[in-house]
């Protein structure tokens, strides 16, 4: 016997019973900004290395660890997306999108991490990414946060997610800020982990970031960057504040909200729950004002957000939230091969003619006893049998299969879409 082969660590299969829940949560997300009028998207997951090095930030720890890196037959450096963002804008710039007008852009996919796999972590993972182009003023953050929050609502969520949120001030501030931090943490460079010594000298924005428990009381302590910030950044972030007061939304000021790119300015948020465990963030986004200059496009103010599908999915599951299978109305079966034909010329017409009407076609004429068990299991009302006598005069034989006691009828084929569709009309009151 040939060997098994298996999935990749940390990139799972979804399965049949997995993917109604998947769907639905999609489904939920695709209404909701069609709503707010952001529009689709499609880039592609592999894209030149550089392209995530000049954004992500060399030394951030997907660059330095995690991104999946190869070379193509022609020498280039390819890397898997580890993020949306970066691919957006490199496609708005390319096709000369945000050179036209304003984008409201949305977007679905997988992106790649070498992480070490873990509940809510994994390799492949899926995310839903939202990016708004040339929208300067603090009234776009807050749409996005609000769209995030009916997102929430609509999945019932909303009990069991907060809202962190902090400025980054522009870049003038956060150098200023940086020489204030870095003179703090020489003060205890002593008690710095590896990773936070290595990054006083790279990034220090990312220490307060550091997951380690042994680092957290050093950074409470640790200079507070919204002190820094200049009257703009203030303003700016006292507004959306208010508008998020004005609309009930209840938020933490978290000022070690750095998030992990550097591409970050002025607003960054995250949505966090406590199901999760160590994986609390589902959600995270902010502004990068100064991203599209940075790949050679016109200055164009950017925010953004991109949340992790595992995770969402995950916290339902852990709510016992499900979501079935949309059941067959109709079962459909043959009991001779020789009817095959017909039996599927006449499920497409009644799916053609009634596009809200589920058929299952049952392949392959077995026993019609063995048939009706199937079709009874299935969750089907009507089980529709093409048999000899049926087929020799045009009929349909309809059995009601959650009806007791209820006779079988006669259908002509082609009256079979008025009967199931005044059936269901008559099931529904």
């Amino acid at each position: 016997m040939a060997k098994k082969i298996q999935a990749v660590r940390g990139m799972s299969d979804i399965l049949p019973e997995q993917t109604d829940l998947w769907q639905y949560v999609e489904h939920t997300f695709i209404r909701l900004v069609n709503q707010y009028q952001y529009r689709e998207i499609r880039f592609p997951v592999v894209e030149k290395t550089e392209l995530f090095c000049r954004t992500i930030g060399e030394v951030t720890d997907i660059v330095e660890k995690e991104m999946y890196v190869f070379e193509d037959r022609n020498g280039d450096s390819l890397a898997l997306r580890p993020e949306g963002t970066a691919g957006c804008v490199r496609a708005c710039i390319e096709h000369s999108l945000i050179n036209r007008s304003t984008q409201k852009l949305w977007y679905k996919g997988p992106m790649f991490r070498h992480e070490r796999p873990q509940k809510g972590r994994y390799r492949q993972f899926y995310q839903f990414g939202v990016e708004a182009f040339g929208f300067a003023t603090p009234d776009v953050d807050a749409e996005m946060i609000l769209l995030t929050y009916q997102f929430w609502k609509k999945l019932g969520l909303t009990d069991y997610v907060t809202l962190q949120i902090n400025s980054l001030g522009t870049s003038e501030c956060r150098k200023q800020y940086k020489e204030k931090l870095v003179a703090y943490y020489q003060q205890h460079h002593d008690v710095l982990d590896e990773d936070s010594q290595r990054r006083l000298s790279t990034n220090p924005l990312r220490i307060l970031d550091s997951k380690n428990p042994e680092m957290q009381a050093l950074n409470a302590n640790a200079p507070k960057l919204l002190e820094c910030l200049d009257e703009v950044s203030k303003q700016e972030f006292d507004t959306l504040l208010s508008i998020l007061d004005a609309c009930g939304i209840a938020y933490q000021i978290n000022p070690c909200l750095v998030r992990g790119l550097d591409y970050y300015c002025k607003t960054v948020f995250e949505w966090v729950t406590d199901k999760l465990g160590a994986q609390g963030t589902i959600c995270a986004g902010g502004r990068y004002d100064g991203l599209v200059e940075q790949l050679g496009g016109i200055p164009t103010p950017g925010i953004g957000f991109a949340m992790g599908l595992e995770r969402i999915i995950a916290i339902l599951e852990d709510l016992n939230f499900t979501q079935h299978h949309r059941q067959a109305d109709v079962f459909f079966i043959t009991t001779n091969d020789a009817y095959q034909a017909r039996a599927l010329i006449i499920c497409d017409k009644l799916r053609e003619s009634s596009p809200d009407i589920a058929c299952y076609y049952q392949p392959g004429a077995a026993g019609l006893k063995n048939q009706m068990k199937k079709a009874d299991k299935s969750g089907a009302h009507l089980a529709v049998i093409l048999g000899e006598d049926e087929f020799n005069s045009d009929t349909l034989t309809i059995k009601f299969l959650r009806i007791q006691n209820k006779e079988q009828v006669s259908v002509a084929t082609d009256k079979l879409p008025q009967f199931i569709d005044e059936f269901k009309r008559s099931e529904h009151g």
